[in-house]
């Protein structure tokens, strides 16, 4: 129970990686505000927690408005105690698409969820854990973040951003108590596609069979490991940075990709 008596925020945290996430903080101990632009997807993980012995709470937020991530945190502060660890993990996918044929507006809508909530996230946090001089925060980058494949124009640039945000806090933040560090997964089956595409509207084309790392083929091709990771694989990573075990780190871009970024 390396996480007892600490209190964890989830972005996202109603399905796929969230999900799993969420599950395995409160299983390491930690009390879970799971929230989710899906009020009812995010109480829905807070339900599967306390039927396993955990304790959590589900809060509806869209995180890229400040106030609806503002009033969901200060909700859960009150409910389950001080803020010691923010996992910034809500994001879509831009449909792979390339510059030249990204309408502006996706662009802007995948940019504000996936960067500039990963950004109104850690501030939220730290206006909680800098008084405190103590907290850790773990944001959701991709294999995307760290070269040109993974995802469209829109992913790729914000999934960057992340990886950048990430490493300009950590040097900031370090001496003062926070550490921060990201998690790049790679061909992860989360339903993604499906998701974002929900969450996006109907006005942006079906994104289901486009990208790489669509069938076992490809990612046979793609993978070393020959395989697709697991939720859990990448829960697993965002628990250790969660930890103490990781108290020296900060500022590090976790890599759970079966190999993938090696090649």
């Amino acid at each position: 129970m390396k996480l007892d008596k600490r209190m964890a925020a989830v972005t996202g945290a109603g399905s796929g990686l969230g999900r799993a996430i969420a599950e395995r903080l409160a299983a390491e101990g930690a009390a879970v505000a799971a929230i989710d632009i899906d009020l009812a997807a995010a109480r829905d993980t807070a339900k599967r927690i306390a039927a396993a012995g955990g304790r959590a709470e589900g809060y509806g937020a869209d995180v890229s408005r400040a106030a609806e991530l503002d009033a969901a945190l200060t909700k859960a502060v009150l409910a389950l105690g001080p803020l010691e660890i923010m996992v910034n993990n809500a994001g879509v996918l831009d449909g792979y698409f390339d510059v030249d044929d990204m309408d502006e507006s996706l662009w802007r809508r995948v940019l504000e969820i996936d960067l500039t909530g990963t950004f109104l996230g850690c501030k939220r946090a730290l206006a909680e854990m800098l008084p405190r001089g103590r907290g850790r925060i773990v944001n959701m980058a991709s294999v995307a973040g760290l070269n040109g494949t993974g995802g469209g124009a829109a992913y790729i640039a914000a999934k960057h951003g992340v990886v950048g945000l990430t490493r300009q806090m950590a040097v900031r933040y370090a001496a003062r108590g926070i550490g921060v560090n990201c998690v790049c997964p790679g061909a992860i089956p989360t339903g993604l596609r499906a998701h974002s595409q929900s969450i996006l509207g109907p006005g942006v084309p079906d994104m289901s069979g486009r990208g790489v790392a669509v069938s076992d083929e490809q990612v046979r091709a793609l993978v070393p490991a020959g395989v697709r990771g697991t939720p859990e694989d990448v829960a697993a990573a965002v628990a250790f940075l969660s930890s103490d075990d990781a108290k020296y780190v900060s500022g590090h871009a976790l890599v759970v990709d079966g190999g993938w970024r090696a090649k």
